[in-house]
């Protein structure tokens, strides 16, 4: 396919995929593809690269003579980046949004724990600065620079663990992190408390010692609970 069918086929996911995970087409709805053809005013190739997309994060299912159909929210690949964007810039935000900070909760607290016993001294100086950089840009809204090493802090976190399963979920963290952001679920400046409490985590890991690691970064996520009961109620 040319870049420009790529480039339209584009388009009608980023206008499809958010219109089924926010349930403007419920589990079930049967999609026609000579009505999608017509109403985005797309190719018939155009729609089934699309509609391949949408299978493989199975929130579709296509069959002959049927048609598209929504599959079940339960089989959605819920740890798909997209779906994550999709469902974060829908109505459903709020709910979303505290079920990937339980995810949190529960994972990088032990990723923490990990990492302060098998951390490379590379990682140890990696979470350092990323850590300094949150300090560095916590004032003066510079939110979306603070993103930046928020994101690549829970990233190194993870990764330093050792365990393969929770490195995988970096880019699940990335995209809580930066739905809140961009959907301006967050104060106009990050807590304080919070800045500081990931230098504590760099420190912890650095100086080896697991249990504050872990015990310092669940006070992290039970701080991300508590600010989405403010502004995401």
């Amino acid at each position: 396919m040319t870049s420009d069918g790529r480039g339209l086929h584009g388009k009608l996911l980023a206008r499809l995929g958010p219109e089924i995970t926010s349930g403007a087409y419920p589990p079930g709805t049967v999609l026609r593809t000579d009505e999608l053809e017509q109403r985005f005013d797309v190719s018939r190739t155009v729609v089934r690269e699309a509609v391949r997309v949408l299978e493989s994060m199975h929130l579709v299912e296509s069959r002959r003579r049927v048609g598209v159909t929504v599959r079940p929210t339960e089989e959605w690949h819920v740890f798909d980046p997209q779906v994550i964007r999709w469902r974060l810039a829908g109505s459903d935000r709020p709910r979303q949004l505290r079920s990937l900070t339980v995810l949190r909760s529960a994972i990088e607290p032990v990723a923490a724990g990990l990492a302060a016993r098998l951390a490379t001294s590379e990682q140890c100086a990696e979470l350092t600065r990323h850590a300094l950089g949150m300090v560095a840009t916590s004032r003066g809204q510079q939110l979306d620079a603070y993103l930046v090493h928020d994101v690549a802090f829970h990233h190194v976190i993870l990764r330093a663990s050792g365990n393969e399963m929770f490195a995988k979920l970096g880019d699940v963290v990335a995209e809580v992190l930066a739905g809140r952001t961009e959907h301006r679920v967050m104060f106009t400046d990050p807590d304080p408390a919070a800045v500081t409490l990931h230098v504590r985590v760099a420190e912890a890991v650095r100086a080896r010692d697991a249990e504050r690691a872990e015990r310092l970064t669940r006070e992290i996520t039970v701080g991300a609970m508590a600010e989405l009961d403010v502004l995401a109620p």
